[in-house]
């Protein structure tokens, strides 16, 4: 995936970046329900606008593992495996998704992960490993650097105003880690890291504000409306209907609020 996309030179908001981050969100309640475990598949009439069955399972794991929904993450990760998702893509998933719902809900996934790839191996499945970066992730001025250049494009404009210049440090630790350390690592594309990030924030209750951020930037990075929506459909179908409500009222409004072309 080219992950340079246009970005406009208006400034945004430093309150409405922060609301798009939402770097360590408390979770609402758990929602603890058996799935199916049919193929992941959507159907559109635009081939060139549907999600993979790997796209697919993303979004699941990510909203299972966003409230700790361990018998339904365990079913998902699962399915993700099985639909072609390799062992480093799903561990990136769950690094990840630390920022956005906090580190002990990360380290429970990843273990839950552990126990899930134990088993497939007593079965004689043999996943795919995947590939770790190809790439050194840079330190220092570089990364800051570089962190920033990440900013920019995902968010649609450069990033500033009275909160930065307030606490000019949480910037720098936004552009240093998150944009810089966790975004530069290229074993995973930005399409499936928005894809995640959108899964959890849907099954967050409050962060709605994040949610309506982060469906602009995954059309950013290059997703579709039609494809946002099939997230929405699976996340109605096989995952949480409460969360999928939250990210289709924030779908319309990201789409109500797009620059006219």
């Amino acid at each position: 995936m080219n992950n340079s996309t246009p970005a406009n030179n208006r400034p945004i908001r430093a309150l409405e970046f922060v609301l798009v981050l939402g770097l360590g969100l408390m979770s609402g309640p758990v929602h603890a329900t058996e799935r199916n475990s049919e193929p992941l598949t959507t159907t559109t009439s635009d081939q060139s606008e549907v999600l993979s069955a790997k796209q697919l399972a993303i979004p699941l794991i990510a909203s299972f593992m966003a409230v700790s929904d361990m018998p339904n993450l365990n079913s998902a990760l699962h399915s993700g495996l099985d639909a072609g998702l390799t062992v480093s893509e799903v561990k990136e998933v769950l690094v990840q998704l630390y920022a956005y719902a906090g580190f002990p809900r990360s380290l429970n996934a990843l273990s839950e992960l552990m126990k899930v790839l134990e088993v497939r191996k007593q079965r004689g499945i043999q996943d795919a490993l995947g590939r770790e970066p190809s790439r050194a992730i840079p330190t220092g001025a570089m990364l800051i650097s570089v962190g920033k250049a990440n900013q920019t494009k995902i968010s649609g404009a450069p990033v500033q105003g009275p909160l930065f210049d307030f606490a000019p440090v949480i910037n720098q630790y936004l552009q240093a880690h998150l944009f810089g350390d966790i975004f530069e690592r290229d074993n995973l594309d930005w399409q499936s890291r928005e894809l995640a990030t959108v899964g959890a924030l849907a099954a967050t209750q409050g962060a709605e504000p994040q949610l309506r951020s982060h469906m602009a930037a995954s059309m950013r990075v290059g997703l579709t409306a039609e494809q946002l929506r099939q997230l929405i459909k699976i996340l109605a179908e096989r995952g949480d209907t409460i969360a999928a409500q939250p990210a289709d009222a924030a779908l319309k409004q990201a789409l109500a609020a797009a620059p006219t072309r």
